[in-house]
């Protein structure tokens, strides 16, 4: 095998080891139209930034960039490089629990700008990859020079402020069997052959989220692999116009969406989940990270810091949104007149304590953090999994509460904005849809709001999203029994033991 170097960047034309400028929104914008290939409704997309279904996502994504690059966020959003560059801090390595504050916080601000609805943004996946290049000999198990392309690789996104989603999880095809034995070994996307300058990949993979937003795909595989399944332990970037790569998003909310009065979340932050297809899908070697070896494929998991610092971002972004929730029944209370009486404020003290709980987890895997023998920080996993094993259980409970103290009002509107714009419609809707202390249509744009955000099908699939986001229930459970610290509650039952021999 030929390992080739890069010199440049992919498309940037600029050399790595050196920063480039903060990217703005209109750059980022532009970067969209680079031919990548996404169908909706049986059609190819010509541009992303500009088709209907997916332009107010983009111009949401679009204001991320221009957030870092504003001169009054240099402290919060970047960090300054040994050259003196700036880069994004999401791709920092901590080196302090200071360092993962600040990272911690620089996703809260660019979870606030989209209310937490937008899961993954630029930093959850630069997570990933500021744990692989942290601990870089986990990918050396497979040879050094996997190990080298993954700190370069990482090295390209950081410096070049690129966005990186990811493929994970094979298609749900037929889970009795594993990945060599399904009945056409190209189902799942894997090696079908090699040369000297590459691999080729076929077969397809899901759930790129916010793949027609991202600069590339990391293609890789978290679910448990066998021997015979080689050709699927892999670890790869691929740009995502590469010649191949095909994305099919699902049915895109905001091309339901006919206006931002009735549709205020959905038609600015639907970040499209996409099922992707590779067909013979090229890689260059320097491009490849982890090449038929099961036991890296699972390591960079659990060996790294990868998955915690990309999860410390969910949970950001996840408190940012309960946040955001809340604010919302708190609102919509207040508007009914409801906000004083003992039974809603003992249902508002619930969905609280569970927003706080939240909240402090997040707080407490930067306290209990540890640095290992290189300096490296990682956040406390025993409480990331714990709040990501009760997430499952406790965001129904807090949609369900909201749901009873709402009423019938969310379903009680006026079909859309324009029965406020009709002579017909209007007099009826502004007297009898009032409230207290707001005008029908102030009450109308807060009410469709929190439609969006728990009734609609945007709302739904949110729900979906929050419990699957890390995987299933049981899975992430078990990430909490590796992680736990059970000899220190065993040993105090063997001390209470030792007291009656």
């Amino acid at each position: 095998m030929t390992m080739v170097v890069p010199h440049m960047t992919a498309g940037s034309g600029h050399p790595i080891g050196s920063a480039a400028p903060l990217r703005t929104g209109a750059e980022y914008l532009r970067s969209l139209d680079d031919g990548r290939a996404v169908f909706v409704d049986g059609e190819r997309v010509k541009n992303v930034a500009t088709h209907p279904a997916f332009a107010g996502a983009a111009q949401s994504c679009a204001r991320l960039f221009d957030i870092a690059a504003d001169p009054a966020m240099a402290e919060r959003m970047t960090v300054t490089s040994a050259s003196g560059e700036q880069t994004l801090r999401a791709y920092q390595i901590p080196r302090s629990h200071a360092d993962l504050r600040a990272k911690r916080l620089a996703s809260e601000t660019w979870s606030a700008s989209t209310y937490g609805l937008i899961g993954r943004t630029p930093d959850h996946v630069a997570g990933f990859f500021a744990g692989y290049a942290a601990v870089p000999e986990v990918f050396a198990a497979g040879g050094q020079h996997f190990a080298d392309n993954v700190v370069s690789f990482y090295e390209e996104l950081r410096d070049n402020h690129l966005w990186a989603t990811y493929a994970i999880v094979p298609p749900q095809i037929d889970r009795s069997k594993p990945a060599h034995q399904q009945s056409d070994p190209t189902l799942y996307a894997g090696v079908v052959r090699e040369t000297d300058a590459g691999i080729v990949i076929s077969g397809a993979q899901q759930l790129a989220t916010a793949g027609i937003y991202s600069d590339y795909l990391y293609l890789s595989c978290i679910h448990p692999l066998q021997a015979g399944d080689e050709n699927y332990a892999i670890g790869v970037g691929i740009p995502m116009n590469a010649e191949g790569l095909r994305l099919y998003p699902r049915r895109p909310f905001a091309s339901m969406a006919s206006n931002t009065f009735d549709h205020p979340l959905s038609s600015r932050f639907d970040e499209s989940d996409c099922f992707v297809v590779l067909d013979e899908v090229f890689v260059p070697w320097e491009k490849v990270f982890i090449y038929r070896n099961i036991e890296v494929c699972r390591n960079q998991w659990w060996k790294t810091p990868g998955h915690a610092y990309g999860n410390l971002q969910a949970q950001a972004r996840y408190a940012t949104k309960l946040r955001f929730m809340i604010g919302l029944a708190k609102m919509m209370n207040e508007i009914t007149g409801n906000d004083g009486l003992p039974p809603v404020m003992i249902q508002m003290g619930e969905i609280a304590a569970l927003v706080s709980i939240v909240e402090t987890m997040l707080e407490a895997q930067e306290l209990k953090a540890t640095i290992d023998a290189n300096g490296v920080v990682w956040p406390c996993k025993e409480a990331l999994y714990a709040v990501m094993s009760l997430q499952s259980e406790l965001n129904p409970r807090m949609i369900e509460i909201i749901r009873e103290l709402t009423g019938a009002a969310m379903i009680t509107m006026p079909s859309s904005i324009k029965d406020f714009e009709s002579e017909v419609t209007a007099p009826d809707i502004e007297r009898f849809m009032r409230s207290g202390t707001a005008t029908a249509r102030e009450r109308a744009a807060l009410l469709r709001m929190a439609w969006d955000f728990i009734g609609s099908e945007f709302g739904n699939r949110h729900q979906q999203y929050e419990k699957f986001y890390g995987g299933a229930s049981f899975l992430v459970k078990q990430n909490m029994y590796r992680s736990f610290d059970f000899k220190r509650s065993t040993a105090m039952v063997n001390e209470a033991l030792a007291l009656g021999v």
